[in-house]
């Protein structure tokens, strides 16, 4: 399955509207509830990790502080950027290692925490 298409493919439409809504507000996302409410959580690791892939814009095989902070575009384009604030926060609770990057790993553990 192409990367793009993951995202439609494993999560509702309806969902990943009411999860960008309900984190419309600067300074107000969450990652546990928006994993929640997008559906990510109900996944298994194997298609969470599709999601990740989807994620990682550079195809590095890292979602960077960078790519972090348009992570709800890759939900959606309406999604909005996400502040530094939050950037920091959501690299904070994934990023297990250090190494300043989520990998695919601590993505699928974070979600699934």
């Amino acid at each position: 399955m192409p990367v793009k298409m993951a995202m439609k493919n494993l999560l509702k439409e309806d969902n990943i509207k009411k999860a960008l809504d309900q984190f419309k507000a600067a300074d107000s996302f969450d990652h546990k509830k928006f994993f929640d409410v997008v559906g990510l959580k109900a996944l298994s690791a194997e298609n969470v990790k599709l999601v990740f892939k989807a994620l990682d814009v550079d195809a590095s095989g890292f979602i960077e502080e960078e790519e972090l902070k348009f992570v709800l575009k890759g939900f959606s384009a309406d999604g909005r950027d996400l502040t530094d604030k939050e950037t920091k926060a959501f690299l904070a609770a994934a990023d297990k290692d250090g190494d300043g990057k989520i990998g695919i790993d601590e993505f699928e553990a974070l979600v699934h925490e």
